[in-house]
């Protein structure tokens, strides 16, 4: 304590203090400053949706203290993607701000893997599909008049709940999309996009192929509770099919056959042996 107390002492720390940080911290701060790197960088006006071309962004040389740690850096991977928000010269392209597809358009078939498929049907009449007001997410049954020929209008159990992930114009335009203008708005849906199982598929494609159905909307709301719907499905469609007893079968199958060959080949034996005998 009498040491602090010392003026000189204080005195003589306040330099070395004020030397380190002249000849180690500034050094090394303003050499952070200067560091510099290659950024993307909006040249003209993209609004949200748009394609980004090349006339559009450019690349320039920034200091690299302080950039966003998802500001793009390689100009090919800007050019030939989408905006998802507007963005106005002088703006940092960031990695959050595009898409490699255009937002709204076609972006549910990126979301299969492998386990369902994607199957359109027509809708046959305006009433067939709910007066056109359908749209991506609902819930629906699908209703099959004079199914398979039997003269009554059924709901088939791989049908009883069917997630619809697209409604689409006889254009080929996405209707009932947040974002689309008037004149697609008006237009009316054509047919419907299904997420289905391939059993469910091949319900499907005999509907089609008949030429009648109907669809019926069961839901429409909360993500969650439509998951709720479709688990139900495959519930039903797990007793309707279950998984091992094919398997199951076919070996069941052979091991008949197997042992009626068996059984044959002893009998033919048999009689050899008796006709011998004789």
């Amino acid at each position: 304590m009498k040491l602090l107390k010392n003026r000189t002492v204080l005195g003589i720390l306040c330099i070395v203090l004020s030397l380190a940080i002249c000849f180690l911290a500034t050094p090394l701060f303003n050499q952070a400053i200067s560091e510099k790197t290659d950024i993307v960088r909006v040249q003209k006006a993209i609004k949200a949706g748009d394609e980004i071309t090349k006339d559009k962004v450019q690349m320039v040389e920034v200091g690299g203290y302080n950039l966003p740690e998802n500001v793009m850096k390689d100009l090919g991977s800007v050019v030939g993607a989408y905006a998802t928000a507007d963005l106005l010269p002088g703006d940092y392209v960031l990695y959050s701000k595009i898409s490699v597809q255009p937002p709204g358009a076609d972006t549910y078939l990126y979301q299969l893997d492998g386990t369902k498929q994607a199957i359109s049907v027509t809708v046959k009449s305006f009433a067939a599909g709910v007066s056109g007001k359908l749209r991506s997410g609902d819930i629906v049954s699908i209703l099959a008049p004079d199914y398979r020929k039997m003269g009554e209008t059924v709901i088939p159990q791989e049908l009883q709940y069917v997630q619809v992930i697209a409604v689409t114009a006889s254009t080929g335009v996405d209707a009932n999309t947040a974002g689309g203008d008037k004149e697609k708005e008006k237009s009316l849906p054509a047919t419907l996009t299904l997420l289905a199982t391939p059993i469910q598929c091949k319900v499907l494609a005999e509907l089609e192929t008949e030429g009648n159905l109907h669809a019926a909307l069961v839901y429409r709301g909360k993500a969650e509770t439509a998951g709720q719907f479709i688990v139900a499905q495959e519930q039903l469609l797990e007793r309707l099919y279950p998984p091992e007893e094919a398997t199951e079968g076919g070996e069941g199958g052979t091991e008949t056959q197997d042992r009626k060959d068996t059984e044959g080949e002893e009998n033919v034996e048999t009689e050899e042996m008796e006709e011998q005998n004789a």
